[in-house]
């Protein structure tokens, strides 16, 4: 199976650098016209994290496909965090705290890291699992989500993904894309990467 990872086009939210997580805002202007420029092909499978911007991404780019919405790829709940940006959070005691912690500390009222990755890779393979016999399958995310599964992907591949997923897209709403090739029983994984654009939460 050749899997795309796509995070959402963009919002207000982004463009301000906040944190967006549960609040289910839709795409900018400015999102929607660099997704009416990009061209994909068919995938077999078609899935999108519940959030707004994902379905309206996905609804851009893939017309005339059915869309399969899953809610456990939604973005982490940042919790106070949520709506704001690194200015008005930099005198917050805990903010600090969780810079120091390198982002590992749970968010104040909201989810752990470790819930999120948990939440956002039982989902994937879930959903892997069930698709397993289609050729194809493109998933409209979340920056987060595709780190989450890809950094799984890298160190704790399960069995359950063994002789499904064969390569793997990831493309940033400005196209700037990575691909991996996933070897014979997931005991390497060889990166053939386009360019060094690190992909945004």
């Amino acid at each position: 199976m050749k899997i795309m990872f796509l995070r959402h086009g963009l919002t207000n939210g982004n463009l301000e650098k906040r944190y967006i997580g549960t609040t289910d805002e839709p795409l900018c202007n400015c999102g929607i016209m660099q997704l009416k420029n990009k061209r994909f092909p068919h995938f077999d499978v078609l899935i999108s994290s519940s959030a707004l911007r994902c379905i309206q991404t996905a609804e851009t780019l893939f017309p005339a496909q059915e869309i399969i919405i899953e809610k456990d790829f939604r973005e982490c709940d940042f919790g106070d965090f949520e709506g704001k940006n690194y200015m008005e959070l930099s005198n917050d005691t805990y903010y600090q705290k969780w810079i120091d912690s390198g982002g590992n500390l749970p968010f104040p009222n909201g989810e752990s890291p470790a819930d999120f990755r948990k939440r956002c890779i039982s989902a994937f393979e879930r959903t892997i699992s069930k698709y397993k016999f289609s050729s194809s399958a493109a998933f409209i995310v979340h920056g987060g989500t595709i780190m989450a599964i890809l950094e799984n992907m890298l160190f704790h591949t399960k069995a359950i993904l063994t002789g499904i997923v064969k390569t793997v897209t990831v493309i940033s709403v400005n196209g700037t894309a990575r691909n991996f090739t996933i070897q014979r029983y997931y005991e390497t994984l060889a990166t053939n990467i386009a360019d060094n654009t690190r992909i945004s939460a």
